[in-house]
């Protein structure tokens, strides 16, 4: 009985997969990220960075039936980021795909920034986190386009770092 209940529990329970994109997953090679998104064009990257020295970039993919587009990047071969960007009307559609593939978020809220004039910002995030692995969604109202960004380790503190 207790066995039955614990594979019960185990075909229930979300995927622990970790941060992955249409199939192509950090740490995942160039070949990779070329047969999931097989309109990619990758090229080396225009700055001298730690964090890659590739990015490959697609214009036309899905996420959750939500049309988007990516960029990939890379170093000695292996992916280190995705950034993801899409309607901001599509948040909550994306945001229920992402739970779905990588379970609850650590942390989702709706910040609230004032203005001198104006009504104030109003930002939707959720961060999900596994190991060194980080991916966080933002949106901000009233703005067309959301970001999904996926990265290891100190890859958004490098990536633009001047060198």
């Amino acid at each position: 009985m207790k066995a039955c209940v614990l594979l019960a529990m185990t075909i229930a329970a979300p995927p622990a997969l970790g941060f992955e994109l249409n199939g192509a997953a950090l740490g995942g090679s160039e070949a990779e990220v070329r047969k999931s998104f097989p309109s990619a064009h990758c090229q080396a990257l225009q700055w001298k960075s730690e964090a890659a020295d590739r990015r490959c970039d697609d214009s036309q993919i899905a996420i959750g039936g939500v049309k988007a587009r990516v960029t990939v990047y890379l170093r000695a071969g292996a992916i280190q980021a995705f950034d993801v960007s899409f309607d901001s009307a599509e948040r909550a559609r994306v945001a229920k795909h992402l739970r779905t593939r990588w379970g609850a978020p650590l942390g989702e809220a709706v910040e609230s920034i004032s203005r001198r004039e104006g009504e104030p910002r109003r930002i939707y995030k959720a961060r999900w986190e596994k190991g060194g692995d980080h991916a966080v969604l933002t949106a901000q109202e009233n703005r067309k386009r959301a970001t999904l960004e996926v990265w290891r380790g100190g890859f958004a503190e490098e990536i633009y770092r001047v060198r």
